[in-house]
């Protein structure tokens, strides 16, 4: 078993993922994929997960960020966009919220494949300095 994915059941995280990919069948499971490869590209050690009843879901010391699929989106959700430097002008989805920030991509969108990856390393950082200051805590 991939020790970077959790499990559910008998298929891991990431069999579940590619399944989703798969089962869209359309530019929606394109998109995904494209997405999960800048994801583990910008971070090879993120952790894969499956959560609330079937969201892809990417971790690192905390959630980095969501894969949800809809009709006509799909939307990468960053748990904590709203305290995020750097590229945040991709954010175009959720920007009422205190915490959270989406980028919806819809058929035929271009990738911002450097920012993309930017937001990702930025995500990773504000989760691993937060880890870090809940353990000195803990000291």
């Amino acid at each position: 078993m991939d020790d970077k994915s959790r499990t559910q059941g008998a298929a891991s995280a990431s069999d579940l993922i590619d399944a989703r990919i798969a089962e869209l069948g359309d530019w929606r499971g394109e998109m995904l994929a494209r997405l999960r490869a800048l994801i583990r590209q910008a971070d090879p050690d993120v952790i894969e997960e499956w959560k609330w009843r079937g969201t892809p879901v990417w971790s690192h010391d905390g959630i980095v960020c969501t894969g949800e699929t809809y009709k006509s989106a799909v939307k990468m959700t960053f748990a904590k966009g709203a305290a995020l430097d750097g590229v945040t002008s991709l954010f175009n989805s959720s920007l009422d919220g205190n915490v959270r920030r989406a980028i919806d991509f819809h058929e035929g969108d271009k990738l911002d494949e450097k920012g993309i990856k930017a937001l990702i390393r930025a995500a990773v950082a504000l989760n691993t300095s937060s880890a870090s200051s809940r353990t000195r805590r803990k000291q």
